[in-house]
């Protein structure tokens, strides 16, 4: 696909068709860096993306239960 540079302050920009973002997973961020003479445009890889899907959060509820009361008693010095 060719298409045009635009003028973006003192920068220069691609618009980029929203087909080929969708495809590519993109949204709101990229990558970019130089292979030799090209400019390469890539996904962010997002680490933590869905870290918690499936999370369930009543599991935990027994973990605060456990904890120590520190004002439960006076402190011995």
């Amino acid at each position: 696909m060719r298409t045009h540079l635009r003028k973006i302050g003192n920068s220069k920009g691609v618009l980029i068709p929203a087909a080929m973002l969708s495809e590519l997973g993109i949204s709101d961020e990229v990558e970019i860096h130089l292979e030799g003479q090209r400019l390469v445009v890539e996904p962010v890889n997002q680490l933590r993306k869905n870290w918690f899907d499936g999370y369930d959060a009543s599991r935990d509820e027994a973990a605060w239960e456990e904890l120590v009361d520190a004002d439960a008693d006076e402190w011995q010095w």
